[in-house]
């Protein structure tokens, strides 16, 4: 499995599978056994998808060394906080029954994530957490916490696929040294990704499904990947990226599809975030 170096040295596979609605605990165990059986490494999950436990459960049941695993996980709004950072990271640590993590999120630019910075790295500094980063920050939110504080973010993980593709805000987070993680690298379908004409005749070039067309791209983008899936073939062939390239033309072509919109929401709509802010913070 490739790796990418983070701005504090650390190696972070490139490639990870995703957790996000693996509500079904023995369908969530299964998947992440099944994904490091196949050479994943990476494991991203967070408090708010309720399933941190199960992960745990999985990790002790693999025959993976902890120190060849690198799990991610995130802090969710009602903690924002400096306290309630230092509290929620504990209560994710126990139900991960580990005794540190690789990366550690701010999953929303909601909320005192001011105090949860401060928060995240003391327990950086502590050793408790291997890197720490952000999660749906806008470049202007980044740039004010980077700013702000002493330790720049590692990562900021971020929805990026073919429709949007995020180059403006890649090229700000790369000359501050910040990796971006792709979430929702397949729109979770939208827009008829899996039958677009544009990937699927890239993929018939070098005999490879659009989706590890999708995830190729961004690869060469040097963007990391953490595509989610519960069945054992694609989860094996979302791995299977690594024994081809992409052409320049290819990545052209691609690059045509922006829509330069989510599929999904906008994170600075207030009545999105609204529905995040604890009832009694709210106007």
């Amino acid at each position: 499995m490739q790796t990418i170096k983070l701005n504090n040295g650390i190696e972070m596979p490139l490639l990870g599978l995703g957790v996000y609605l693996m509500n079904d605990p023995e369908e969530c165990e299964r998947s992440v056994l099944t994904a490091l059986e196949a050479g994943y490494r990476l494991i991203d999950t967070a408090s708010a998808y309720g399933n941190e436990e199960v992960v745990g459960h999985a990790i002790r049941k693999s025959n993976v060394a902890r120190e060849d695993l690198f799990i991610t996980t995130k802090l969710w709004v009602r903690d924002a906080g400096y306290a309630n950072t230092k509290k929620a990271f504990e209560d994710s640590l126990n139900r991960l029954q580990l005794e540190y993590l690789d990366l550690y999120l701010i999953h929303q630019a909601v909320g005192d994530y001011y105090g949860s910075w401060r928060a995240m790295e003391e327990l950086y500094k502590e050793g408790k957490i291997r890197a720490i980063g952000i999660s749906n920050f806008f470049p202007d939110r980044a740039a004010d916490l980077i700013a702000h504080n002493e330790i720049v973010p590692a990562v900021n993980q971020i929805e990026v696929h073919p429709f949007y593709q995020r180059s403006d805000t890649q090229a700000f987070l790369e000359s501050k040294g910040v990796q971006i993680q792709s979430w929702a690298s397949f729109a979770e379908g939208r827009n008829n990704l899996f039958t677009n004409e544009t990937l699927a005749s890239i993929g018939k070039k070098y005999n490879k499904s659009v989706a590890q067309v999708t995830l190729r791209w961004l690869i060469q983008r040097g963007i990391a990947v953490i595509p989610k899936s519960v069945r054992q073939e694609r989860i094996i062939e979302n791995a299977d990226i690594w024994n081809f390239e992409l052409t320049s033309a290819d990545m052209d072509a691609i690059s045509e599809l922006d829509k330069n919109q989510s599929a999904f929401f906008d994170h600075r709509d207030p009545q999105i975030i609204s529905k995040w802010i604890p009832r009694k913070f709210r106007l």
